[in-house]
């Protein structure tokens, strides 16, 4: 029987502020980008952690939305935003730039990645 980990925005923000998270959180953002030869780097205060990631992958979406379209599909599909998703967001909040809410996203779902392993990871050793 396959178990569904339901992870809310709650959970989400909570998570944002756990050091161990954010941290494994950025070693999984800097994997999936180097797959596409992006360099990000680990964050030196940790306090500061997401907001830096935050910053640091901006900067990558908004070049790959300027110039490499099909890139930027590929990293999305790597790490696992949908365009639905995306499109979806950008109606929610029309004010926000389109680098932005990519940015937030792949952030989000690379945070669900950790929680989910590490609750299974859990699980196991019970």
């Amino acid at each position: 029987m396959k178990m569904t980990l339901i992870i809310s925005a709650g959970d989400i923000e909570k998570q944002r502020n756990d050091e161990k998270i954010v941290e494994q959180t950025a070693r999984q953002v800097i994997k999936d980008f180097a797959l596409f030869g992006m360099e990000v780097t680990f964050p030196a205060d940790i306090h500061w952690a997401y907001d830096e990631l935050f910053y640091q992958l901006k900067i990558h979406v908004h070049r790959m939305l300027e110039t490499n379209n099909n890139l930027l599909l590929s990293l999305l599909y790597q790490i696992d935003v949908s365009e639905r998703l995306i499109r979806e967001r950008s109606a929610e909040k029309p004010d926000i730039v389109l680098s932005e809410i990519i940015t937030d996203l792949i952030l989000e779902r690379e945070l669900k990645k950790v929680i989910t392993r590490n609750y299974f990871k859990m699980q196991d050793n019970k």
